[in-house]
């Protein structure tokens, strides 16, 4: 992809990711702590397989 393609792409995001916290804080701090969820679920995962391996 061009980077100029690219650039339009992540402020389009950016400027998306700005006014979903302005006009829907209740919704974006959901998100967030979805996300986060997410990733700890991810970890502990790994780190629950990484153990089985260990021993």
């Amino acid at each position: 992809m061009p980077v100029l393609v690219k650039k339009v792409l992540l402020w389009g995001f950016v400027a998306f990711l700005i006014y979903f916290m302005a006009f829907r804080p209740d919704g974006a701090a959901q998100l967030f702590r979805g996300i986060g969820a997410a990733l700890m679920a991810i970890a502990q995962g790994l780190g629950d397989f990484l153990t089985g391996l260990m021993s």
